[in-house]
């Protein structure tokens, strides 16, 4: 009875004994499975890396050739004379003047980002923090601005400024800039300012704290992402700015590199050389600053994905 009582039975041992496979099939395939799972991303993810430098890189390559060797039939990829001054001589060609153009284009940059900036953090901040009645209507009509293109209103703004006499200058620009990304700002500030709690803020005004400094000390650090997700954005979208300043700025001098750039394509004959050393400087900057601020806009760009 003993020994009956201790025997397993079929059915207990069949729960208990692990299922019994072939040696070394099991664990040697998931290896080579994951191993070719791996190489084919990633021969997937070359080939689309590759499709889309591609432009930047003929581009790249056509800022060192000459205009013959550019337009030279069937077309090489690699320049046969690599003509680095290129980038020493469109600076000073009679065509437009270099230098006063990205000048004006760092201003208006800056100038357009940092107002629609100022402007947009207060609104953001109220519209999170406080409920009233047409809330909602004035989150849609700051939506709406963003409907609208400089294209469809530069006669408008031109008929405007001209009144005002601040056409053909840098603060028209920054004023438009700024008006037609204020609402893309206004919106992604207002979803981080919503998902820090209240209590944090009341927490800081029962500690002493007046509402500008727990603004400052408690608010901007905890949806700094958000802010800086905004200014590139905002920036990125000032810089890259063309069909109001060619119709805004007709100095050659006040004009933006966007509009510089079309200077050097004629009816007849283009210096592409000089177009591609422009286009590349012209990204510099943009790529530099994305460099510098990477993590924080894809912490931006990921916040409240994980709760």
């Amino acid at each position: 009875m003993r020994e009956l009582a201790t025997e397993p039975s079929p059915s207990t041992s069949g729960v208990l004994d692990p299922p019994k496979t072939e040696a070394g099939t099991g664990n040697a395939a998931t290896p080579r499975k994951r191993d070719r799972k791996r190489w084919g991303l990633t021969v997937v993810g070359s080939v689309v890396a590759l499709v889309f430098l591609a432009p930047y890189l003929i581009m790249l390559s056509g800022a060192f050739k000459s205009r013959q060797e550019i337009l030279k039939v069937p077309p090489e990829y690699l320049p046969g004379d690599w003509k680095f001054d290129n980038f020493v001589n469109m600076w000073g060609t009679p065509e437009t003047p270099l230098p006063d153009n990205l000048l004006s284009t760092v201003v208006i940059s800056l100038g357009g980002t940092l107002l629609a900036l100022l402007a947009a953090l207060p609104a953001a901040y109220y519209t999170a923090r406080h409920s009233f009645r047409l809330k909602l209507p004035f989150m849609l009509l700051v939506l709406i601005t963003q409907m609208l293109q400089p294209t469809v209103l530069a006669s408008g703004l031109f008929r405007e400024f001209v009144s005002l006499e601040i056409n053909d200058t840098w603060l028209a620009m920054i004023l438009v800039n700024a008006a037609f990304n204020l609402s893309f700002a206004v919106w992604i500030m207002h979803s981080f300012f919503a998902t820090v709690p209240k209590e944090i803020e009341e927490a800081a005004w029962l500690d002493g704290c007046s509402r500008g400094q727990s603004m400052r000390r408690i608010m901007l650090p905890l949806v700094w992402p958000g802010i800086v997700t905004a200014i590139i954005f905002t920036f990125i979208a000032c810089w890259n700015e063309f069909a109001a300043s060619l119709i805004l700025l007709p100095t050659d001098t006040n004009q933006p590199l966007t509009v510089a750039l079309t200077r050097f394509i004629g009816q007849y004959e283009s210096a592409w050389q000089y177009v591609f050393a422009i286009s590349i400087i012209g990204i510099l900057p943009v790529v530099a600053l994305f460099a510098m601020i990477e993590k924080h806009l894809v912490s931006g760009l990921t916040a409240g994905g994980v709760k």
